[in-house]
């Protein structure tokens, strides 16, 4: 029977030793696939350095500047934001919260030490006493109790580990998608300088005609004003091109005003994978769900330690009194409470812990379908806006391209009016302008169609390309 109460207590001791064990689970967040090669190649490159010169000598900066310059691809530009973005470092420490917590829940009580002057006539044993005892002693929960603080701090780790995940998530697509508004601004910048010297050449033409007295004063004053708003909407496009700057400067954790470019240029992406794949990812590897799973398993340790209300305590120690010359003696004693008011517990931290449990799995159930129609809403986006994108591409552009060729020969030779030309060159203005906004659209609900399947869609089967 001896041996028998040795195994149990050993037994218990190691639950307890188990509960105190670091969380040793490493939960990589996801969207690993997408970062970028390990030697990245960060100088300034020959395409980027029109970009960079142009921010630098906006800015009034000493020609120097241009050296501290940055020219990013997208998949650097997440990188960076990764290796640099703020939010992360507040993630990280969150975690790092979360796994001291678990080592306060799994704590031993320090040990407690007294000392008592009984039966004495002044404070603290002055002018004698019959009784000095001084006694140390320790006492420990029952056993198990470790076991299911340790559970409970190991949901806690996870589910701050989660939540580490979803910032990441959070940041790549947050990079990826002012990348885009980026890089539509420097398209537009492109689109309205040409604009701009189509409207020269027109007040070119009509100053010609006008000279020759073969066109009126009013179509020269109407060339005019479509340069004037040419050049209005360079201005406008400039503000743009410095907010989508400091945007992407904050998020890679740089500087707002420091000089910025991006090396890559906006196209059509690729095609999206099939939608029922992306949801079963979504629902497999979403850190939300992963968080409330965690939430789960912390609640149910959580209920099994306040069904042990009843257990006891044990206390060890070791007491000597100074006034007896005899040695000290050893003391042991068990804590037991008696329940007799019981139903206060379980409708009291037992009920409530149950409820718990039930409240996190209805969340549960209900998230999962908010995850399945974020999918399904992030799908529906990104697949309109490529089909738009494609569609003004191979379609609208062109024409709108031909008309003003048509236009225009036919302004220069006499055959059609200052207004003609004009309404021409605005469809054709507006053709460019939907086209590149339907690039930005279709890039940036990619973008938030990967944070809402929470996989690189690399790692699916696409179908066709849409290459430019």
């Amino acid at each position: 029977m001896r041996h028998l109460l040795w195994v149990y207590a050993l037994a218990f001791s190691a639950s307890a030793a188990s509960g105190q064990q670091p969380d040793t689970i490493v939960r990589q967040p996801a969207l690993d696939g997408i970062h970028a090669p390990d030697s990245l190649d960060l100088a300034l490159r020959p395409d980027c350095l029109e970009q960079a010169t142009d921010t630098v000598q906006s800015r009034t900066a000493p020609p120097g500047a241009v050296a501290d310059s940055l020219c990013l691809t997208r998949r650097q530009a997440v990188a960076e934001a990764l290796a640099h973005n703020p939010l992360l470092q507040v993630a990280a420490e969150q975690v790092a919260q979360a796994h001291a917590r678990k080592v306060q829940g799994t704590a031993i009580p320090d040990p407690a030490f007294s000392a008592v002057f009984d039966q004495s006539p002044g404070l603290f044993g002055a002018g004698g006493g019959t009784e000095r005892s001084v006694s140390a002693s320790l006492t420990i929960p029952f056993l198990d109790k470790f076991r299911l603080q340790g559970r409970v701090g190991t949901a806690d780790v996870r589910s701050a580990t989660f939540s580490a995940a979803l910032t990441r998530q959070l940041i790549v697509s947050q990079t990826s998608q002012t990348y885009d508004s980026l890089l539509a601004a420097l398209r537009r910048a492109r689109d309205l300088g040409e604009a701009k010297a189509l409207a020269q050449d027109f007040v070119r033409r009509a100053q010609a005609r006008y000279n020759a007295g073969t066109t009126p004063k009013l179509d020269l004053v109407r060339a005019q004003v479509e340069l004037a708003q040419a050049e209005n909407q360079l201005i406008a496009n400039a503000r743009d091109l410095a907010n989508a700057r400091a945007a992407l400067n904050r998020l890679v954790g740089r500087p707002l005003g420091a000089p910025i470019a991006a090396a890559d240029s906006l196209a059509v992406p690729p095609g999206l994978p099939d939608l029922d794949s992306l949801e079963v990812a979504a629902l497999a590897a979403r850190p939300e769900l992963g968080d409330l799973r965690s939430q789960q398993e912390g609640a149910r340790a959580a209920t099994g330690l306040a069904r042990e209300y009843w257990l006891p305590d044990l206390t060890i120690g070791i007491s000597r009194d100074y006034a007896d010359p005899g040695p000290g003696v050893l003391f042991t004693g068990v804590s037991l409470p008696i329940p007799l008011l019981f139903w206060q517990h379980s409708r009291g931290e037992i009920g409530e812990a149950r409820h718990r449990e039930l409240e996190l799995a209805a969340a549960v159930r209900d998230l999962q379908g908010q995850v399945g129609q974020d999918v399904r809403a992030a799908y529906a986006a990104a697949a309109a806006a490529l089909r738009q994108a494609v569609y003004l591409r191979d379609e609208l552009l062109p024409l709108a391209r031909r008309a003003y060729r048509i236009a225009s020969v036919s302004y220069g030779l006499g055959g059609s009016s200052a207004l003609e030309l004009i309404d021409a060159r605005r469809n054709l203005l507006d053709a460019e302008s939907q086209y590149t906004d339907a690039l930005a659209a279709a890039n940036s609900t990619r973008a938030d169609l990967q944070r809402a399947a929470a996989t690189p869609l690399d790692a699916f089967e696409t179908g066709d390309r849409h290459d430019r």
